[in-house]
C-alpha cells in the first residue's frame, strides 16, 4: 500500500522545501500587510515591512501573535478576506468566554482536506476503509476537519459525532468500521466498554487517529490492547486551521509537520528567543498558505521539540514530539512545574488502576498542595485493605520520584470519576477558593 498522499511534497529535499517556505512566507506577510489592518498594525509597530523578509531567519523580526489577539479582535477582526469570500466559520468551544473564531475560503478548505488526507494516508488509511468519526461536530474543528479530508482520500465516512456509546459500538460492529477518529479520552472510554463487553474479536478496527488533547504512551498502549489497533497521534488547533498541522506515520517516531503550509519554531517560553534544533520549548507556528486568516508567529503555548532528520518512512518534513504540557497552564506546586501528562504517565504504569484520574490543587496556609484522585479498575479491590495501602504507597513514591514533590493520593472506586466524550477535564484548581476546571 502507498502510504503517501502527496509524495513529491512529503519527501521534498530540505533545500527545496526551505525555498518554498521562504516564497510562501513572503506571500503570507504581504497578505497580512495588504488585507489585515489590525495585524498590519503590529508589524508597523515592530518596524517590519514585507520587503524586510529576505531569508527565513528574518521570521524572527516579526512580532508574535497570541491568544489575546484573537479575543481582542473577536469575532472577525483578524480576517484578511471579506465575509463574502468566507465559506466556513469554526472555532474553539468558548468554554472560558467568547470562542476563538477561524474563517476559511474555498481554497482554505481544499488545503485543509488535503492535509487531513495526507496524515490519514501516512498511517495506511485508504479508499477501502470505513472511518467512524466520534469527534463532536459543531464549531470544534475536529469533526469537520477529519470528515472532509477522509472523504477526499476516498474513505467511507460514518459521521456519528461523540456520545451514545452503545450506538457507537453497535454501528462499529455492524458496519465493519476499520478506522476510529476520537479524542484519546473518549477512545479510552470506548475501549474500556469493548473490553468489558468482550467485543474486541467482533470488531474490524485496525487503526485510530486521535487528537484534540494529549495522549501519553501509556494511555495509547491501553487503547491498543483493548481494541487491537494501531493508535496514532495528530496535532492541530483552530487558530491555525484545525487538525492537520502534524501527524504520525506508521513509524510513530514523531508527528510529521506539514512544513509546506506551516512554518514551525521552538522558542524559550520565558524570553521568546529562538532555540536550536532538538531543544524542548514552546511551539510557535506561522501559517504559510491560509487566505482567510493568515497568522504570523502564533504562540501555541504547547511544549514540545522538533527534529529535522528525515524519517525512516522517507518523509523529510520536521517531526514534532508529543506535547508534554503547556507553558501557560502547567501547574506550579511548591515552585515545581508539574504537567498532568507526567502524572498520567505514572498512573498508566500501575496495576489495578483505570486511566481516569483527577488533580485537585489547594492552598493550605501559604503552601500549595496537590491531591491525585486515582480510580480503581475493580470493585473487589475496595475490600483488600493491605493491597490498597501498598498501591497507594507505590503511587506516592513514584509520583515523588517523577515530579520531585509529594502529593496526596486518594484511591476511589470504579466509575467514580466523570467520563468525557470530548476533552477530559483533569484539573480542579481551588487555590483561590473557587473551582476553576482546566481542559487537558
Amino acid at each position: 500500500m502507498n502510504h503517501y498522499w502527496q509524495k513529491e511534497i512529503e519527501t521534498m529535499p530540505r533545500r527545496e522545501l526551505e525555498a518554498l517556505q521562504l516564497e510562501r512566507l513572503k506571500g503570507a506577510v504581504a497578505r497580512v500587510w495588504n488585507s489585515a489592518p489590525r495585524q498590519r498594525a503590529k508589524l508597523e509597530a515592530a518596524g517590519v515591512r514585507p520587503e524586510d523578509i529576505r531569508t527565513l531567519d528574518d521570521l524572527r523580526r516579526i512580532p508574535f501573535t497570541v491568544k489575546d489577539d484573537f479575543r481582542d479582535n473577536y469575532p472577525f477582526g483578524l480576517f484578511a478576506r471579506p465575509m463574502k469570500e468566507i465559506v466556513r466559520l469554526q472555532g474553539s468551544s468558548g468554554t472560558t468566554g467568547k470562542p476563538t473564531m477561524a474563517g476559511y475560503t474555498r481554497a482554505d478548505l481544499d488545503t485543509w482536506a488535503n492535509l487531513i488526507a495526507r496524515l490519514a494516508a501516512a498511517v495506511g488509511v485508504s479508499d477501502e476503509d470505513i472511518a467512524q468519526i466520534s469527534f463532536g461536530y459543531g464549531l470544534f474543528t475536529g469533526g469537520f476537519g477529519l470528515h472532509y479530508g477522509l472523504e477526499k482520500l476516498g474513505a467511507t465516512v460514518l459521521p456519528l459525532s461523540s456520545g451514545n456509546t452503545e450506538r457507537q459500538l453497535m454501528l462499529m460492529e455492524d458496519f465493519g468500521v476499520t478506522v476510529l477518529i476520537a479524542t484519546p479520552s473518549y477512545a479510552t472510554y470506548l475501549s474500556e466498554t469493548v473490553r468489558e463487553k468482550g467485543l474486541r474479536d467482533k470488531l474490524r478496527l485496525r487503526v485510530g487517529l486521535f487528537g484534540g488533547e494529549g495522549c501519553t504512551h501509556e494511555m495509547r498502549r491501553r487503547i491498543e490492547d483493548n481494541l487491537g489497533i494501531i493508535a496514532t497521534d495528530n496535532y492541530g488547533m483552530c487558530e491555525l486551521t484545525g487538525p492537520g498541522i502534524s501527524g504520525e506515520c506508521l513509524e510513530r517516531n514523531g508527528m510529521h509537520f506539514a512544513e509546506d503550509h506551516f512554518l514551525p519554531e521552538i522558542i524559550d517560553p520565558d524570553t521568546g528567543e529562538s532555540l536550536p534544533e532538538g531543544s524542548l520549548g514552546e511551539l510557535v507556528v506561522t501559517t504559510l498558505t491560509k487566505e482567510a486568516l493568515p497568522v504570523l508567529r502564533y504562540r501555541t503555548r504547547d511544549i514540545t521539540r522538533l527534529t529535522y532528520e528525515p524519517c525512516r518512512c522517507g518523509r523529510t518534513h520536521a517531526r514534532m514530539d508529543k506535547v508534554t504540557g503547556r507553558s501557560d497552564d502547567m501547574l506550579i506546586i511548591k515552585g515545581v512545574n508539574v504537567f498532568p501528562s507526567q502524572i498520567e504517565g505514572v498512573l498508566m504504569r500501575m496495576e489495578h488502576v483505570s486511566p481516569h484520574y483527577l488533580l485537585l490543587v489547594r492552598r493550605e496556609g501559604y503552601m500549595d498542595t496537590l491531591e491525585v484522585q486515582v480510580e480503581l479498575n475493580d470493585e473487589a479491590l475496595l475490600e483488600k485493605f493491605a493491597l490498597l495501602e501498598g498501591l497507594q504507597g507505590r503511587i506516592k513514591e513514584r509520583l515523588r520520584s517523577v515530579l520531585g514533590l509529594g502529593a496526596k493520593v486518594t484511591l476511589v472506586g470504579p466509575k467514580t470519576i466523570e467520563r468525557f466524550q470530548g476533552k477530559a477535564k483533569r484539573v480542579i484548581d481551588l487555590r483561590n477558593n473557587e473551582s476553576a476546571t482546566t481542559n487537558r
